[in-house]
């Protein structure tokens, strides 16, 4: 087994259930990409004399801030074209339902993605991806829904796997296939949401699936055709998550909970009865400032509520070409601190801890400690706060996935 030691570096941890989890001179050991031991460099030679060889490699980081690496638990990162028309029309007066409604919206994407090549959106996807790993990203979900054929959705679906063994990067994979109803299903949802059922055993059998996901709302899917495609996963063993009450309260959120959901994402219209019945199930609230940000929104998300109940909040980019065209999670930390009134330790948490939980990584990544996959990133900063703080600001000085160093940055703002 070659073990690696970082020393030297102020670790922030998030391993326990509040604060940061500061080290001010702390060291972490790596193993076969793992973390083996991290702690106190006071507590360092002990843990040293504990190991059957020394460490191989011995990287000295100076004092720099090291934080697990992040993750980005809601993307859409696999499609054709764009939709920068439709950005033209909402600051015209449109809403996101208008332009839904005359055929644009998720409908025009389908179209530009089926008309993509496998190697089209291949690229689109890796350019995306890279550009989130730059910021330290190093775990990422990406859905599927912009094809919504057996076809389709199987390709979008093999470009996120395929993402996974090309880059350094751990890719979880999720079925969004009931997104919307496809031009060929005009008027008839039902059997749309039949089809969707149909497809799901062999997108499974194939590997392609990790979680099961829904648009659960006034221009999306009823209560009663989610609960027909959670019933599907859940015959295949599939978790469950869902885009819910973000236009409207259709009573997603409780209805995914009871599923045993992952996570409910969107959530400005949650009331109370979804926030109990999320606290409840486990069910992470995953935000999204981006889209709450581009369709200018005005209905915050309960935030004081999901707290009191003690339900973990993640933050997402939610990457998609009609309502959140970002590629910045540092941009997330910052807008759910300044939009939501989240805390820089609760919106780091989000995009770590919290988001881990979200994808069913929750034992394995999101924290520092022992036993957990060796993720983590260095950053040219004094405090873990800074990341939320900055906006248009990358401090990412390098970041290690699975133990192994991934990327230095191009910028040369501060030293190395």
């Amino acid at each position: 087994m070659t073990t690696t030691l970082w020393r030297h570096a102020h670790l922030v941890t998030l391993a326990g259930p509040h604060g940061w989890g500061e080290i001010a001179d702390g060291a972490l050991l790596s193993r076969d990409g793992r973390i083996a031991w991290v702690g106190a460099s006071a507590d360092l030679h002990a843990a040293l004399r504990s190991l059957p060889a020394q460490p191989a490699e011995v990287h000295d980081l100076g004092g720099a801030l090291l934080t697990p690496g992040l993750i980005d638990c809601h993307t859409h990162l696999v499609y054709g074209g764009h939709r920068a028309n439709e950005f033209e029309q909402l600051l015209q007066g449109a809403s996101y339902a208008d332009i839904a409604r005359a055929g644009g919206g998720i409908r025009a994407t389908v179209a530009a993605t089926r008309a993509a090549s496998d190697a089209a959106l291949l690229a689109g996807a890796e350019r995306r991806a890279r550009a989130l790993m730059a910021e330290g990203v190093t775990t990422i979900e990406i859905k599927s829904g912009y094809g919504l054929s057996a076809e389709h959705e199987a390709r979008c679906l093999r470009v996120a796997r395929q993402l996974g063994s090309r880059l350094a990067l751990t890719v979880r994979s999720t079925a969004l296939s009931a997104h919307a109803l496809p031009p060929e299903y005009a008027g008839r949802p039902d059997d749309y949401i039949s089809a969707v059922c149909a497809w799901l055993p062999g997108l499974a059998a194939q590997g392609l699936v990790d979680a099961v996901d829904a648009f659960c709302d006034n221009i999306g899917f009823s209560p009663a055709q989610t609960r027909r495609v959670f019933e599907a996963a859940r015959a295949l063993g599939l978790p469950v998550k869902l885009h819910a009450e973000q236009l409207s309260d259709q009573g997603g959120a409780a209805l995914a909970a009871g599923y045993g959901a992952l996570s409910c994402d969107h959530l400005e219209h949650l009331g109370p009865a979804g926030v109990a019945a999320m606290a409840s199930a486990g069910s992470v609230a995953v935000l999204l400032p981006g889209a709450f940000h581009f369709l200018r929104e005005t209905r915050l998300p309960p935030i004081a509520a999901l707290r009191a109940a003690g339900v973990p909040m993640a933050v997402a980019t939610d990457h998609n070409p009609g309502s959140s065209p970002t590629l910045s999670l540092l941009l997330m930390l910052h807008l759910a601190c300044n939009l939501f009134r989240l805390t820089p330790e609760e919106a780091l948490r989000g995009a770590t801890v919290h988001a881990a939980q979200a994808l069913g990584l929750g034992a394995s990544h999101g924290a520092l400690a022992a036993g957990r996959v060796a993720d983590f990133v260095v950053w040219d900063a004094d405090h873990p706060a800074e990341l939320a703080y900055g906006f248009g600001v990358n401090p990412c000085r390098r970041v290690v996935r699975a133990g192994l160093t991934r990327h230095q940055p191009l910028s040369q703002s501060h030293p190395p």
